[in-house]
């Protein structure tokens, strides 16, 4: 326990001792403003011990690339994805952060599972079969994270899918995703969430900020840019800024994170594993952003596309992997 911890429960049992000395005080639960910055509360960002990487590592360590890999990729703190592949969501999103809580790291999660998941891109479609089915999955998720600090990045490509969408299907989007962030708020108090509001080449700045409102971003800590991407960070951080300035209109400003996972080299107009690629800024707090965090994982396909011709999404491709990190 960090000694910010532990003067934390200090000034706790100080301010709580009136209260405990008047008869029948009702103890009523910390406001989620004073519950303090999950980043304030942990000592960096956790490094998942069994990412693909890790695991790809560990099983071939006589393979050439894995030195590099296992340094330049499997050693770095990045998201685990949470999705219908993660069987019982409570145990395993309450496992992970438990993890990161023992270890005094701040984990990083992404919640992937909406209906009708990647509608456009469809190299990741499927999420849960019903809107009824997501909020069953995503109020499990948000209690299972419970009040330990954590960072969620709240289903990506949700907003930028919308030109494949019906109104309907928009409505009902817009809908859930209120929802998920309204239980995070509740349930997970020291968690600090990010709508995903695409990337600089997807849709301008007033539409995304739109989509964003729609969706409740009122709701949510922030937004976050360029996951699955390859955009620059100055990329980003210019079309960031310009999202605040339209979301000014609605009332309101927001931070933002940017995933610098595979950026180092910029994007070439392809977003589906694209050549030439190179991992970038390791996770940290700053960069013109409020935080860069790696969250999609470098070597893990997008698809079968690209230089992952054959594979499938969220597949880790070591010769992929070791070229970002080598630039090969």
């Amino acid at each position: 326990m960090r000694a910010s911890r532990r003067a934390g429960l200090v000034a706790a049992v100080t301010t709580l001792l009136p209260c405990l000395l008047t008869p029948l005080a009702a103890a009523e639960p910390e406001p989620a403003a004073a519950q303090g910055s999950p980043v304030e509360r942990t000592s960096g960002f956790y490094v998942d011990p069994d990412s693909t990487a890790a695991a790809w590592v560990a099983a071939n360590p006589d393979d050439s690339k894995a030195a590099a890999i296992d340094t330049g990729i499997a050693r770095r703190p990045s998201a685990r994805w949470f999705g219908n592949w993660s069987g019982t969501i409570s145990t395993a999103v309450s496992a992970y952060v438990g993890a990161a809580d023992a270890a005094d790291k701040l984990p990083v999660l992404v919640a992937y599972n909406i209906p009708g998941r990647d509608a456009c891109g469809g190299h990741s479609g499927g999420g849960a079969g019903t809107p009824q089915a997501y909020r069953t999955w995503i109020r499990s998720f948000a209690a299972a994270i419970g009040d330990r600090p954590a960072l969620v990045v709240v289903e990506p490509d949700s907003l930028g899918d919308y030109s494949c969408l019906t109104q309907k299907q928009i409505d009902e989007r817009n809908a859930m995703l209120r929802y998920a962030l309204d239980r995070f708020a509740a349930s997970a108090p020291r968690t600090w969430t990010y709508l995903d509001a695409g990337n600089p080449g997807w849709l301008d700045p007033v539409t995304i900020a739109g989509h964003l409102n729609g969706a409740g971003a009122t709701r949510a800590h922030g937004f976050s840019l360029n996951v699955s991407n390859y955009f620059s960070t100055s990329e980003n951080t210019k079309y960031g800024d310009s999202v605040n300035a339209a979301l000014s209109a609605y009332g309101y400003t927001k931070p933002y994170v940017v995933d610098t996972s595979r950026n180092g080299n910029g994007s070439d107009g392809e977003w589906c594993n694209p050549p030439g690629r190179r991992t970038g800024t390791p996770s940290r707090t700053g960069g013109r952003a409020e935080m860069l965090l790696w969250v999609k994982l470098p070597g893990e396909s997008d698809g079968d596309c690209g230089v992952g011709t054959g594979s499938t999404a969220g597949q880790f491709l070591p010769k992929v992997a070791y070229d970002m990190v080598d630039g090969n």
